[in-house]
């Protein structure tokens, strides 16, 4: 290229003006990385415990209301928590589902529902601390998540005299109780209060309840126990007006109900979903959804049915993808003839396959060590044999995404000592 030439190119900026002579750029054959074959992610299985906070049955410990102050009650409180969550930690537990809303009141910080009377004894009453938020921050530091468990219908969990006065009496406070803000809304049934079911009004309350606690708590999930419509013949829930003035369109009052329930589980997921999709939504039912002798698609038992009983067609959420989990509640051994542990959890499976709902499957551990003429498996050698069937048949069983133990308060207790070590030796992590 003559100067001239150059000097043109140079002016319009089309070239480099430099007059070092650019090496040569060779093509060269870039050797292929093989990225390393990574093992497929392993999942750990859940492995859940239930705390109940009804009647303080798990916490808190009834000797915190007779502490000599506030501070103490809230010392003794808190240090059983953690102590529980230890034990849980100890025993390669790795999720808890925490009794928040154990009847019509809460344990957490809520402008719906009064502060529950477990804490303090009194309904309404400010308990000096947030239960719920206190085990979040302890939980998840020990690496154990924390599902929130209601009860969605509960108001009490008896009629008494004194108990229609502490509930009037939250009147006075914020909020006051749904007994006596809407006491259109509520039944007796099984001699408790309840709500009714077949309102639209009660299923948006309870709706605004879980909403509440997915918008203001860092919860990893939100599970109903199987207290749906709850009576006995004794005390039946009386619904027959609400059932005349919303029930048209339906064969028989029982379809009707089992539709209030489809309805408020449909309500219930759709909002944590909309709201925060990583957020699990789980049912825990009675273990039988049906007998074969009543349907063709029931479990070979014969044993009192969810489907029937609660009006909870339990299946069905299943298959339309209502829940993240279910949590059918299997109470009994594997030699109980007539709702055999082995045959529910195999229908189950079932029942689960090519869905996403995961199973997880409640095992009793409250019955470990407990004389029963029925069930004796139970008390044979600590109850060891019998627990370790259950595990083995859900570890068996790819459908069975983990088992919950009910319940926390049993893990310390003198007649499960065999059980829980051996849960310990199989559950806790290697070191």
């Amino acid at each position: 290229m003559n100067g001239w030439l150059l000097a043109v190119i140079c002016s319009l900026g089309l070239a480099s003006c430099s007059h070092k002579q650019e090496p040569e750029i060779r093509h060269q054959l870039v050797p292929v990385v093989k990225k390393p074959i990574t093992e497929p992610i392993v999942t750990e299985p859940m492995r859940g415990i239930w705390l109940a906070t009804v009647s303080r049955l798990d916490w808190p410990p009834q000797a915190s209301l007779q502490a000599s102050s506030e501070i103490e009650r809230i010392r003794l409180q808190k240090e059983s928590l953690i102590k529980a969550l230890d034990e849980l930690k100890e025993s390669g537990i790795n999720t808890l589902f925490f009794q928040v809303k154990p009847d019509g009141t809460a344990l957490w910080h809520s402008a719906i529902l009064p502060w529950s009377d477990m804490l303090t004894g009194v309904i309404g009453a400010d308990p000096g601390y947030d239960p719920l938020a206190f085990v979040l921050q302890e939980a998840h530091r020990r690496g154990i998540k924390v599902h929130a468990w209601l009860n969605p219908y509960r108001v009490s969990m008896n009629t008494k005299p004194e108990t229609v006065r502490a509930l009037h009496a939250t009147l006075s406070s914020s909020p006051a109780s749904v007994f006596v803000l809407h006491p259109d809304w509520i039944r007796t049934a099984s001699d408790r209060f309840v709500l009714d079911p077949g309102l639209p009004e009660v299923r948006d309350w309870i709706t605004n309840v879980v909403t509440e606690l997915v918008n203001n708590y860092d919860i990893d999930g939100v599970q109903f126990d199987d207290y749906f419509y709850y009576e006995t013949p004794d005390s039946p829930l009386k619904d027959n007006a609400t059932w005349r003035q919303y029930g048209s369109g339906f064969a028989d009052k029982a379809r009707w109900r089992r539709n209030n329930t489809l309805l408020l589980v449909k309500q219930i997921s759709a909002a944590i979903k909309k709201l925060k999709p990583d957020i699990e939504f789980g049912i825990s039912p009675a273990g039988v959804w049906r007998n074969k002798g009543e349907d063709p698609l029931g479990s070979a038992t014969r044993g009192g049915t969810a489907y029937d009983a609660s009006y909870a067609d339990t299946r069905q959420w299943v298959k339309l993808g209502l829940l993240d989990y279910i949590a059918p509640q299997l109470y009994w051994p594997v030699a109980r003839k007539i709702v055999r542990y082995d045959v529910l959890a195999h229908w189950w499976a079932d029942v689960v396959k090519n869905t996403d709902t995961k199973l997880y499957i409640g095992v009793a551990l409250y019955k470990i060590g407990m004389p029963s003429a029925a069930e004796p498996d139970w008390t044979i050698a600590g109850g060891v044999p019998e627990l370790q069937r259950q595990l083995d048949i859900n570890d068996a069983l790819p459908e069975v995404k983990g088992t919950i133990l009910f319940r926390q308060g049993f893990l310390n207790q003198p007649q499960t000592a065999e059980a829980v070590h051996y849960l310990q030796n199989r559950w806790r992590p290697k070191k």
